[in-house]
Order: structure tokens, then C-alpha cells, then sequence
């Protein structure tokens, strides 16, 4: 008999303490969201599939029709190459490739970087307006990430980090 008592005692504090907790508890209600400062672009960290990004493949190199055979070789992986030919800003690439993207392009830049096995460099803008990335191949390209390559490059790439002065297209 004394031990339901004493049970019973101890169910009274605890409910007591659970009830003084709940009214007490200065966290209640929404938690607060990060607000997007005027003026930072909205990145879109989504990593995407491959049917659902769309890029442009443009050639750096002296190599003739290197843009046609590698933007073959990203439609047979079922990306939606757009444009292919000699890279319209006629800068020279020295590495494997340059992902140019902007604020809609991130997610989709990440997927990429990891056919490049880490070893393109990015170059974001963040006034581009559109979700196209542009893939421009250079001199020390010498073939895509086979489908184990890019799975491996990607868990190590991890999730996409947002550009400077830019918030998760999520962000209120």
C-alpha cells in the first residue's frame, strides 16, 4: 500500500512539473524565419535530375566540334542541351570546364560539377535570370564522369552552397 502511495505521489509531480513547463514555455508559437535582404538574388539549391536541367554547351578549346560530341554525350544522359558551339564569350579555359549559372542555375551547377568529378570552376552571376547553365569545355577536358563517378563526386560535393549575397529560394 505504501508503494502506490508513493507512486502515486510521484505521478502528481510529474504531471505538476509537465503543466508548469507548458504554461511556462517562452519558445511557444512559429519559429522564426530568416528574412531575404532587398536586393540578394533567390538561389534555387534543388538538385535536380538529369532530365530537368538544362544547359549550353559551348567549346574553349582549339578542338573543332568538341562542343557537339560532349553535348551528345549530356543528351544520352538525358539533360536538355539547348545550345552547342564555340563559347560566345571567347575566353580561353585552361581547366577541365567552366559552369557559368545564376541565382536559378545552383542546385543544377552542383549536379554538373559532380560529371566533372570537382573539377570545373564555377563562375556565378547573380543578375542572370534564367535556370540554363552554361557548360564550357576546356583544354584539360578529357571525358564526363561515368554514372558511378558522378554518384561518388556527388555525396562528396554534399549540398549546395549559397552564392554570396544570396538566400534559399525558400526564404521568406
Amino acid at each position: 500500500m505504501r508503494a502506490l502511495v508513493v507512486v502515486g505521489l510521484l505521478v502528481v509531480c510529474a504531471l505538476v512539473f509537465v503543466v508548469v513547463a507548458l504554461t511556462r514555455d517562452t519558445q511557444r508559437g512559429e519559429a522564426p524565419v530568416a528574412k531575404c535582404p532587398d536586393g540578394w538574388a533567390r538561389a534555387d539549391l534543388a538538385l535536380r535530375q538529369e532530365k530537368d536541367i538544362k544547359i549550353n554547351v559551348f567549346n574553349a578549346t582549339d578542338t573543332p566540334n568538341l562542343a557537339n560530341s560532349v553535348g551528345a554525350d549530356f543528351a544520352n544522359r538525358k539533360f536538355q542541351v539547348k545550345k552547342k558551339g564555340n563559347d560566345p564569350a571567347k575566353k580561353a579555359v585552361a581547366g577541365v570546364a567552366v559552369l557559368r549559372y545564376g541565382p536559378k542555375g545552383v542546385g543544377s551547377a552542383q549536379v554538373l560539377q559532380a560529371y566533372f568529378l570537382r573539377e570545373a570552376d564555377p563562375e556565378y552571376d547573380p543578375k542572370r535570370e534564367d535556370d540554363v547553365v552554361d557548360v564550357v569545355i576546356g583544354d584539360a577536358f578529357k571525358q564526363l564522369a561515368t554514372t558511378t563517378e558522378k554518384n561518388q563526386a556527388l555525396v562528396e560535393l554534399g549540398s549546395p552552397v549559397l552564392p554570396p549575397q544570396s538566400c534559399a529560394l525558400d526564404a521568406a
